[in-house]
């Protein structure tokens, strides 16, 4: 149902000062001989590096830095992330990495598309009002909304121009969140983009979708509780509240007597069978995380997230959420496809905020694909990792919850709609479809090409180029692309990029001549990346 105009509405921006106020980064020029060490450290001494290497990174007055991350290697190498403002507005596509040696010298660096992120007046022509009216216009689906306008150094093209960034917020068809970013030109209102606000999909536990499994919980009087003591996530039941109407303190925390849960069926009328799935498949997403990378939880801050199932009606998608922090499953269609509670769903959706907290991938075009490429990666490598019997691991996303399966990676035209290899044109797909390029050159790393059959399913992927590919195994795939992610790409990272990114992980964890570092390159030329 289309909202009507009664129930949108804007909130106008902050209002901006006649003059702004000149913020510059003010750094101590330091010596490569003082060897910095801990996270402090390396930030005082790439912030040093950018102001002794202007030009290069195209800092300038006016400028600063925010950091967002660090990476630590094990040889000391440090990898310090920013985000980047200009007379303290946001620059979009402005963010950077700095690489430095173990005694803070620069190595190299990765930046966005903008380098220079000067404009001539930060005091816009289009007025906030309007533009906030506009991006409702723009955003249909979305209803009961809201419309927030930020001012912003728009520069994701590599030319810097002033903007406004809307950020439009309401529900979906099923009363889940939904938001929708619209970005227009401060000075002429012309719209520049738009994209989705919102990254969609879709002790003794008798599971709907791994049996009988061991759940983590917490004791309490009277029982037990859905409180992971280790992790800590809880898992709640959202009692089909709209996922709009959602947040980390919403909801009624699961609890039982026995510290036994569910009954193992499908669409099963025991609302704690979706809340076994859900519990211990935020655990094995959270695990995988920790154990192959080192990484304690989303935001690697080692916090846990808050869990709800049984959110909407027929609500067939589940959903990660920046905002409160949580993950939101629905119980599915009622008919063919049960809850969205299947563990690659989750750990796809999870990885969302994991992208989020790092690379921060655009949810647009190339950089859109990308972002939900990983998610796939991801959520498949957790499957992988988990090892479960009945769920066994494959490249078949979301077969358990959506059968027989929402996209594969072998050969993604399969479903109608996905891109097995790059075109000029793939970044005007919906990003669910161009994730596929991405997906096939992961399983063509992974498995290579060809026919063959990994646990009981049959897979035969092609080449665009007509090569033969070798892969070297999931596992060292899975590796490269998180250190890609994490150290080296970028906001508007796009297939090109995700080549060079992956290319220098690789170098970085088996050398320029290796085995690893040749099968990368020759996935991504047969789907023709080059």
């Amino acid at each position: 149902m289309s909202p009507t105009s009664s129930s949108r509405r804007y909130l106008a921006a902050g209002a901006i000062a006649a003059t702004a106020a000149l913020v510059a980064a003010t750094v101590t020029a330091g010596t490569a001989s003082a060897a910095p060490t801990g996270r402090d450290a390396a930030i005082a001494q790439a912030r040093a590096n950018v102001a002794h290497n202007a030009s290069v990174f195209g800092f300038a007055d006016g400028q600063d830095l925010l950091v967002k991350d660090v990476v630590l290697d094990a040889d000391g190498t440090q990898h310090v992330r920013f985000d980047r403002t200009y007379l303290g507005l946001p620059v979009v596509g402005g963010d950077l990495v700095v690489h430095q040696d173990s005694r803070g010298r620069l190595k190299d660096s990765s930046r966005a598309a903008a380098h220079d992120a000067a404009v001539r007046t930060i005091v816009p022509k289009v007025p906030a009002q309007l533009t906030a009216g506009r991006a409702l216009d723009a955003a249909p689906g979305v209803g009961n909304a809201t419309s927030s306008p930020e001012l912003v150094v728009w520069a994701a093209d590599g030319t810097p121009r002033l903007a406004w960034r809307t950020t439009v917020e309401g529900t979906g068809d099923h009363g889940q969140p939904a938001g929708r970013i619209v970005v227009t030109d401060a000075n002429t209102g012309e719209q520049i983009e738009a994209y989705d606000a919102e990254h969609q999909a879709t002790g003794t536990g008798h599971s709907e979708y791994t049996g009988d499994i061991t759940i983590d919980t917490t004791a309490q009087t009277g029982g037990f509780s859905l409180k992971d003591p280790t992790r800590g996530h809880i898992t709640k039941d959202a009692h089909n509240v709209a996922a709009g109407s959602l947040n980390a303190n919403s909801g009624t925390l699961f609890t039982d007597t026995d510290n036994v849960w569910g009954d193992g069926k499908k669409f099963s009328t025991d609302r704690a069978t979706a809340a076994v799935d859900a519990h211990a498949n935020t655990a094995w997403t959270y695990d995988y995380y920790k154990n192959t990378f080192n990484r304690s939880g989303i935001k690697n801050d080692g916090k846990g997230a808050t869990v709800f199932v049984h959110v909407g009606t027929n609500w067939d998608n589940a959903q990660w959420s920046d905002s409160c922090f949580c993950m939101m499953t629905g119980d599915g269609d009622g008919v063919t496809d049960p809850e969205q509670v299947d563990l690659d769903t989750m750990g796809h959706e999870m990885t969302h905020g994991v992208t989020s907290a790092t690379a921060n991938l655009r949810y647009s075009g190339e950089s859109g694909g990308l972002n939900e490429s990983t998610s796939d990666i991801f959520g498949t490598m957790v499957e992988f990792y988990a090892n479960n019997p009945v769920d066994k691991g494959d490249y078949l996303f979301s077969d358990q919850s959506t059968p027989p399966w929402l996209r594969r990676f072998d050969k993604p035209s399969l479903d109608g709609r996905s891109a097995d290899c790059w075109t000029s044109k793939v970044g005007q797909l919906d990003v669910h479809n161009s994730s596929g390029v991405g997906n096939h050159w992961f399983y063509l790393a992974s498995e290579g090409s060809g026919a063959k059959t990994i646990n009981g399913v049959s897979y035969n992927s092609p080449t665009c180029n007509g090569s033969t590919v070798t892969g070297i195994g999931n596992q060292k795939i899975a590796k490269i692309w998180y250190r890609a992610l994490t150290v080296y790409m970028t906001s508007t990272t796009n297939y090109k990029g995700a080549r060079a990114a992956s290319l220098s992980a690789a170098k970085d964890l088996y050398g320029a001549t290796s085995t690893e570092y040749k099968a990368v390159a020759a996935a991504w030329s047969a789907v023709s990346v080059s």
